[in-house]
């Protein structure tokens, strides 16, 4: 092997180890994602959301758009509160390193949720379709498309037996008993054309 030969590899092995240590990052930044949206760490998901991020989201009984990383955060904030449990399940990563500040994935999601306060469980399936920008040598979601495959909203007609509780002692405490107003829905609502390519709504 000439020497030229030799750097030409020794170069396809760092841009080769380099993208999958990315991709590891990116994987890591969407599990940490769950993570603080289940436990209402409002501080590790503001480390993980670029601050022109932007949830598109097309479900059941909810489907609505955010836009900013202060919206998200009250989103999470009022969302993860202190009489609801959170169980989203992510997995079966597809992360795609498009250049060395853009990636996009495709998660698989599980989600499961106690809303004591709107008296129901809602759970279901969905895909994540998500793209990031690295700065300052960080991962950080910047667009996230929600796309629901089955749903499922139960009423709660008693509470169950609860022996432990996280975000009773360390969810955001809603005001008052009353019944919170159904989460937004706006049933024209559709992902927008050309942010991310064609899905499952395109077809």
């Amino acid at each position: 092997m000439s020497e030229s030969d030799l750097l030409k590899e020794i170069k396809e092995l760092r841009a080769e180890v380099q993208r999958l240590r990315d991709i590891e990052a990116v994987r890591r930044t969407k599990y940490k994602y769950w993570r603080c949206f289940d436990t209402a760490d409002l501080e590790g998901m503001k480390e993980v959301l670029h601050p022109e991020v932007t949830l598109s989201v097309v479900a059941g009984v909810y489907s609505m758009v955010l836009k900013g990383r202060d919206a998200y955060l009250q989103m999470v904030k009022e969302g993860a509160h202190a009489e609801m449990i959170s169980h989203h399940h992510g997995h079966n990563g597809e992360i795609d390193i498009l250049s060395d500040t853009e990636a996009l994935a495709t998660w698989y999601l599980y989600d499961d949720l106690y809303e004591f306060r709107r008296n129901i469980r809602l759970y279901g399936t969905a895909f994540y379709r998500d793209k990031y920008l690295k700065a300052d040598g960080r991962w950080q979601l910047w667009y996230s498309q929600f796309h629901r495959i089955s749903e499922f909203c139960d009423p709660l007609t008693e509470r169950p037996n609860i022996t432990y509780h996280y975000l009773a002692d360390h969810g955001f405490k809603h005001p008052g008993d009353a019944p919170l107003a159904p989460y937004p829905k706006d049933p024209a609502y559709r992902h927008p054309a050309g942010v991310l390519p064609p899905f499952l709504d395109a077809k």
